[in-house]
């Protein structure tokens, strides 16, 4: 079992007891009942995981991926034909693999039918799309046991574990499959035995709720008569922050007085002890027999007391000694309890499920993270902080395995680091739906290991998250910026398949490869979409409009790029930003009047709005104005633009070029025109007003804003009607389906 737990990276699971068919709670065990900690409640739609926080000793390696751990093989003896309504529900679970109830609907016919072959199947697929559900993993090692086959059963809860080594309830069902399948009067059976507890305590133990691991693992080592083990075992759990501290102390306690110290304590404590006791005592001795040397009668001596006994008094005060040196730690360890507590509280839902959480659950969640990695911050940069609380102040004596009292900073800081990554583990249970905890995870670990961050990349996007887009961009970016071009490229090649048609992503590929200085594969891509989406006319105008830009600006072949417009332009002659964008492509090279007039007679031609009419006519005549030889050529525009004005523009287009009376009109009760006097200022004689020219493509956003004002009508601006909205948001909101 060593090398389960070395393959084990920090994960959490926050669970459930586990039901049957009917709904009913079954126990583990005896011992899994005892000292239960507060669980969540448990709904036969609700299928969850056992919260952890593992006690791995700092300096222990990260385990490798824990998403690519492999199903059992199937069993020799498969039946053949599966039961009537199974190829139908399980076409529906994998038609719609993100729908829930189709998985738990097959599962539950299939153990209904009492099918094994049909079992296995069904089970093996749902729990490599949701490993988190501690539940079936349970139920898939029972299915193997009551088959007879105890060894793939043990087979299954390994694979359980390694997807969710911490959680407590799956760590004490594997324990009992082998108490009860191990025969212990083999001397490697009890080996075998405490070197699992040994892995669950590892990897499980600083859960909060992880009391009911510690005491199983205590009462079997007093089953076996290993009182000093015990002891060790309670002696480690007294440094452990869990919701029932104080009941591990009293047992503490009971167990200390029921036995002999030298029954307790290990060889080194005892003899410390001992000879600090009787040194002490021998101190009282001398004291007390001076007092009483003066009241003796004459002649009578000192009752003489054998050297190298342990009276009964001596044993009491070394029990006495032992709980003082205790006692500080249990204190330290409820001042730690205390901190956390009602963090602990807020936590309702800490197991995983496919519904969605509620912002309050979510909130406490980030509350908790915040907490914790202030207080490593804390500890880092300024150990010394006055305004600290006092509890606050308590040293972190969270470790499973004892360690010196005076600890190193640099072991501090690491402790503490370990127990931010433990809370990451145990929020991406309940919140393993939600792309900001993943992020905010990854964000974490980057700046300490390259590798450790890219591992919760994986392990979101490849299991959890495969069909949300932003996480995936996410990991594409982190590999790009890490140098691992090949990497980013599968990423969001791996992506496009999963969500075929989506925009950004062939953008972002587009972009990757220019970005590398591949320019033409980036053309490849983008010529590609526009080959792809000529059955979309708005998205094939979409592509043809960031085509022509690439060519362009950075092809330099405003020729290809006109081309890719005017093919456009056959497709969808009603889209008013491919006019532009061909408007914008004429306005911006060597100034010809002849293209511009054809662009501009084009789109009025076009089925397009009136207001854009008039746009592409004040833009022709600003061209007019800026670029002609002739005050004739620019009089001739001007005209025509006026002349359009009035047949699109009414009134409202008069008013912007000066033509409006001096009076506004209104309208009465009946709906006649009614001439009401205004104040004005005197105006200006009559000039021709012209709007100036919306921005070049490519041009300075800031000049765009301060020149004209037009940014509202121009492209850029309105991309968002072609579905790509939002792009670079990486913390835009993606929930689970209810």
């Amino acid at each position: 079992m060593n090398d389960v737990s070395e393959t084990f990276p920090i994960m959490a699971a926050e669970g459930y007891e586990e039901m049957s068919g009917n709904g009913e709670l079954e126990e583990s065990s005896a011992m899994e009942a005892s000292e239960d900690a507060a669980s969540p409640p448990a709904e036969m739609a609700e299928m969850s995981e056992e919260t952890g926080s593992p006690a791995v000793a700092p300096e222990a390696p990260v385990g490798p991926d824990p998403v690519t751990f492999s199903m059992p093989p199937p069993a020799e003896d498969e039946e053949g034909e599966f039961p009537a309504d199974f190829e139908r529900l399980w076409k529906a679970a994998h038609d719609n693999p993100q729908d829930f109830t189709s998985w738990t609907d097959l599962l539950q016919y299939c153990e209904q039918e009492s099918h094994i072959t049909a079992s296995r199947r069904a089970l093996e697929a749902f729990l490599t799309r949701y490993p988190l559900c501690y539940g079936y993993w349970k139920k898939y090692a029972d299915l193997e046991r009551r088959a007879g086959y105890n060894n793939k059963a043990e087979e299954v809860c390994v694979q359980g574990l390694q997807a969710i080594p911490l959680s407590v309830d799956l760590w004490i069902h594997y324990i009992n499959l082998l108490l009860g399948t191990l025969d212990m009067n083999m001397p490697e059976s009890p080996t075998r035995i405490r070197s699992v507890f040994e892995d669950a305590v590892v990897a499980a133990g600083l859960d909060f709720h992880s009391d009911r691991l510690w005491d199983l693992y205590v009462e079997w080592e007093k089953e076996q008569g290993n009182t000093k083990k015990a002891a060790a075992v309670l002696d480690r759990v007294l440094k452990v922050p869990t919701q029932l501290y104080n009941t591990n102390y009293d047992k503490y306690k009971e167990h200390l007085n029921s036995q002999e110290p030298k029954d307790v304590l290990s060889p080194e404590e005892y003899e410390e002890l001992r000879t600090l006791c009787r040194q002490s005592q021998k101190a009282e001795r001398a004291e007390q027999a001076q007092e009483e040397e003066e009241e003796r009668p004459p002649g009578e001596e000192e009752p003489a007391t054998p050297e190298g006994t342990d009276t009964e008094e001596l044993m009491q005060k070394m029990r006495e000694q032992v709980l003082v040196r205790r006692d500080k730690v249990y204190q330290d360890n409820e001042g730690e309890v205390r901190k956390r507590w009602h963090f602990e509280d807020a936590i309702k839902r800490p197991y995983f499920h496919v519904k969605p959480l509620d912002r309050l659950q979510l909130r406490a969640w980030h509350s908790y993270l915040d907490w914790e990695i202030a207080q490593l911050n804390k500890d880092t940069k300024d150990p010394q902080d006055p305004q600290q609380e006092p509890d606050q102040a308590a040293s972190e004596e969270s470790e499973v395995t004892a360690q010196p009292q005076e600890e190193s900073e640099e072991a501090a800081v690491s402790n503490d680091d370990h127990r931010v990554r433990i809370l990451f583990e145990r929020c991406l249970i309940a919140c393993a739906l939600y792309e900001e905890f993943w992020i905010r995870y990854n964000q974490y670990l980057e700046s300490q290991s390259v590798d450790e961050a890219r591992v919760i990349f994986k392990r979101a996007c490849e299991i959890h998250l495969a069909y949300k887009p932003n996480i995936h961009m996410q990991w594409a970016t982190f590999e790009e910026r890490h140098g691992d071009l090949t990497e980013a490229r599968r990423v969001l090649e791996a992506l496009e398949k999963t969500l075929p048609g989506l925009a950004v992503v062939r953008l972002r590929r587009a972009a990757l490869e220019r970005r590398a200085g591949q320019l033409d594969q980036s053309e490849a891509l983008l010529r590609e979409a526009v080959d792809e989406s000529t059955d979309k006319p708005t998205l094939h105008a979409f592509y043809s409009v960031k085509l022509a830009r690439l060519l362009l600006k950075l092809g330099r072949n405003p020729s290809r790029a006109r081309r890719v417009l005017q093919e456009a332009l056959e497709i969808s002659p009603d889209n008013d930003k491919l006019h532009l964008n061909l408007l914008e492509l004429e306005v911006s090279g060597d100034p010809s009047a002849e293209a511009v007039q054809e662009c501009v007679t084009r789109a009025l031609a076009a089925p397009l709005a009136p207001h854009t009419k008039i746009l592409f006519s004040q833009r022709r005549l600003q061209f007019a104005e800026d670029y002609s030889n002739s005050i004739e050529s620019v009089l001739s525009v001007y005209e025509e633009h006026q002349k359009l004005l009035k047949e699109l523009g009414g009134t409202k287009r008069e008013a912007e070029n000066g033509d409006e009376d001096s009076e506004k009109m209104s309208k009465s009760d009946d709906g006649s025109a009614v001439a009401v006097s205004a104040q004005v200022p005197p105006t200006m004689p009559h000039v021709p007003i012209t709007t100036p020219p919306p921005p070049v493509m490519g041009a300075d956003a800031s000049s765009q804003a301060g020149y004209g004002g037009y940014g509202s009508w121009y492209q850029y601006g309105n991309y968002g009607n072609y579905g790509y909205q939002n792009t670079w948001n990486y913390n835009q909101g993606y929930y689970p389906p209810s």
